[in-house]
């Protein structure tokens, strides 16, 4: 196939202050949010003056791969589109229309296959190239890769980074925690959202040199009549407090970067929490930029190009190319997080 460009479709975020509440209604727009809650999750972006970090991170994974398909190609030209904020798709591909692009890779930043991770992101994209209209480039999406090497060796090396921080008698016994953004039961029941986030737990756990885990759900943004994913990590770690155990490793394994559902759920309030009931936290990094992250885009890229071998870690094998038809289906409710990235 004859690929001219590389698109990354991500979330977004807001810039400055200003941004936080208009984004805050793009994300949540059709959804029936109560301005009171939206009100309490920009305060997550005021604490860290309004701006997203997801931008940065985004950024520095954009430079880092535009450096090794220099190196060592496809060297195509990379358009950034996000679903939520500036550059937004369609933007973005009236940007790659007029510099001649006609078919072009995406990569979505997401793992994950559900309504909100993954097929809310091919709906965005479809969308865009309607607002477009003729001569709006094609875009194919890179399959998932939540079982690649290239993701889950990263993410264990930063598990083992953390235990290295523990004192050292205590490195052997303090429980890991794998994080996830919930979502809407009615979202899960129809996906392959958990089933593929307990594989990656256990293949991170094996690589990491862990046998024992726990999956723990956080981020919760919906009304409390709506069932979501649990257990929730607060609930997690004040059970590990209560059998007087001293210390966790929490590690966001749902999660590519250091975003605002991070810092903020994470370094701030459940550090918050462990403070409260007598509880040392220590929170793995995410992938970010990791070179042999960087190197998976890159092999993902040639396996459509080329045809490159596919490769993937545990019994199920690599992904398809397509999603299946029907997959993630909106759920009845609509979804109503996550709301901050």
């Amino acid at each position: 196939m004859d690929f001219d460009a590389l698109l990354i479709v991500s979330f977004g975020g807001p810039e400055k202050p200003e941004d936080v509440m208009p984004f805050l209604e793009n994300v949540t727009r059709g959804r029936r949010i109560p301005r009171e809650r939206l009100e309490e999750v920009a305060e997550h972006y005021y604490h860290f003056g309004g701006r997203s970090p997801i931008n940065t991170q985004v950024e520095a994974l954009i430079g880092s791969l535009r450096a090794e398909l220099a190196a060592n190609g496809p060297n195509l030209p990379i358009y950034l589109g996000n679903r939520n904020w500036r550059p937004y798709l369609p933007d973005t591909l009236r940007r790659m229309k007029a510099a001649g692009v006609r078919k072009a890779l995406a990569f979505v930043t997401s793992a994950w296959s559900s309504y909100s991770s993954c097929r809310q992101y091919l709906d965005n994209i479809a969308e865009a190239q309607a607002e477009v209209g003729p001569g709006a480039p094609e875009v194919v999406r890179l399959r998932l890769f939540y079982n690649h090497p290239g993701f889950l060796e990263p993410m264990a090396g930063r598990v083992r980074d953390a235990y290295a921080l523990l004192p050292e008698p205590e490195r052997g016994t303090a429980p890991l925690l794998f994080t996830a953004h919930s979502i809407p039961l009615s979202m899960s029941e129809n996906c392959r959202y958990v089933e593929q986030l307990t594989e990656a737990c256990e293949l991170v756990g094996k690589l990491a040199g862990r046998e024992h885990w726990q999956l723990v759900y956080q981020s919760r943004s919906g009304p409390s009549t709506q069932p979501w994913l649990e257990p929730d990590i607060a609930v997690a770690l004040r059970a590990i407090a209560a059998r007087g155990q001293k210390n966790v490793v929490v590690a966001p394994i749902g999660f590519l970067s250091d975003h605002m559902e991070v810092l903020y759920d994470l370094d701030y309030e459940a550090r918050q929490l462990c403070g409260e009931i007598g509880l040392h936290l220590e929170r793995a990094g995410t992938v970010g930029h990791h070179p042999l992250f960087i190197r998976m885009i890159r092999e993902l890229m040639l396996e459509r190009i080329e045809g490159a071998g596919r490769k993937a870690l545990g019994e199920r094998g690599p992904m398809p190319d397509d999603c299946f038809a029907g997959c993630c289906p909106a759920p009845m409710i609509r979804p109503t997080g996550p709301t901050g990235r």
